[in-house]
């Protein structure tokens, strides 16, 4: 519902068109200030190369949001799996100055990812801190880094 409403807020901005197998968006290369909102086709989100992290297909699910809101590189390569469809907002920034209903929707969408990592995060550590092997307390140090510098690695005052 939520991606719904972005999309229907965005109407007439440019399109974009990708083939199959076309990079949208690479994997630590910089924001070039676009943002694009999905109309058809899938995307596959992988990480350092191939490990694919997620598969989206709901027309108006934002692309490149989190290194154009954080201005960062791009955190991982978005690959067409079918032809695509994309709006491409040029300069985003200002657009989502300019209406504030899709920015807000964008973090709804950004809150429910981090809630569902924060649930899976939490579930692992409760599964390390359950076993018994001395193996895994690197990885429950490696959990623990995790979540205490999603809230400390954004420099905010770069608006």
């Amino acid at each position: 519902m939520l991606s719904r409403n972005i999309l229907q807020q965005c109407q007439g901005q440019p399109e974009q068109s990708y083939e199959a197998g076309d990079t949208l968006l690479e994997e630590g290369a910089a924001s070039d200030g676009y943002l694009l909102i999905l109309i058809s086709g899938v995307v596959e989100i992988v990480k350092n190369g191939d490990i694919p992290v997620a598969t989206v297909s709901e027309p108006g699910s934002p692309l490149g949001e989190m290194s154009l809101l954080v201005r960062s590189p791009h955190t991982a390569t978005a690959r067409a799996v079918t032809p695509v469809r994309c709006l491409k907002i040029p300069d985003a920034h200002a657009f989502l100055h300019a209406h504030p209903a899709v920015l807000f929707a964008i973090a709804r969408l950004l809150a429910l990812r981090l809630s569902s990592a924060t649930a899976y995060l939490a579930d692992v550590k409760k599964q390390i801190d359950t076993a018994d092997t001395g193996s895994l307390a690197m990885l429950d140090e490696l959990i623990d880094a995790l979540i205490h510098q999603a809230g400390h690695s954004m420099d905010l005052s770069k608006q």
